[in-house]
């Protein structure tokens, strides 16, 4: 569970902080809604959470784009099946494109596009139930770590844009620090690392 909500968190975060850093608006609607639900306090509670929508559209947003596992796990068909115009013979071994799922314009409005406001008046979550975006999966194969995950990216994140302001160093790594290749693998890492500079939030 530690290691299936590790590496997920560790990949999102990345994608987070750079499309925060893309999308210098979004950056500053999130810090204002975390400086007025703390109200001059510094340390951030799980309780405070609960306040924070435009943070937890943020984080749903980032899932949409950037599921840390593009495709789900390998799954096996019990039965002979029909999926549309395809017919799947029993014991076939099949792969969710999560992806490319949560991705699609005919469920997506802007699909492409960064955009968190899109889940502030959706009930659609990330956790399993709405299979218009699966970054974890769903069910009971669904990933044993999500809970750890989320708990913890939005514990980081809240408290990353919080305490810091964040900027672009001039000249390091050129354009690649905001680049949105991904690689390949399980987990979807940014092929090039982020290079961001912290400053002290006064």
């Amino acid at each position: 569970m530690f290691v299936a909500g590790t590496d997920t968190s560790s990949s999102i975060l990345g994608w987070m902080m750079t499309e925060l850093l893309r999308h210098p608006m979004v950056m500053q609607k999130l810090k204002d809604e975390i400086s007025n639900v703390i109200s001059g306090r510094t340390r951030i509670t799980e309780e405070d959470l609960s306040s924070m929508p435009y943070l937890k559209a943020v984080i749903k947003e980032s899932f949409r784009l950037h599921p840390p596992g593009p495709l789900l796990l390998p799954r096996e068909s019990v039965e002979d099946a029909k999926v549309m115009d395809f017919d799947i013979a029993a014991g076939t071994q099949l792969l969710v494109n999560a992806w490319a799922i949560a991705r699609d314009p005919s469920y997506w409005e802007k699909a492409e596009m960064f955009e968190p406001e899109r889940f502030l008046n959706s009930s659609i979550d990330v956790k399993g139930q709405d299979f218009e975006v699966l970054p974890f999966g769903a069910g009971r194969r669904g990933c044993p770590g999500i809970m750890f995950a989320m708990n913890v990216i939005e514990l980081v994140l809240a408290n990353l844009v919080h305490q810091f302001n964040w900027e672009v160093p001039n000249g390091v790594m050129g354009d690649q620090t905001l680049d949105m290749t991904e690689t390949t693998g399980l987990v979807s890492h940014r092929k090039f690392p982020l290079m961001a500079m912290a400053s002290h939030h006064a």
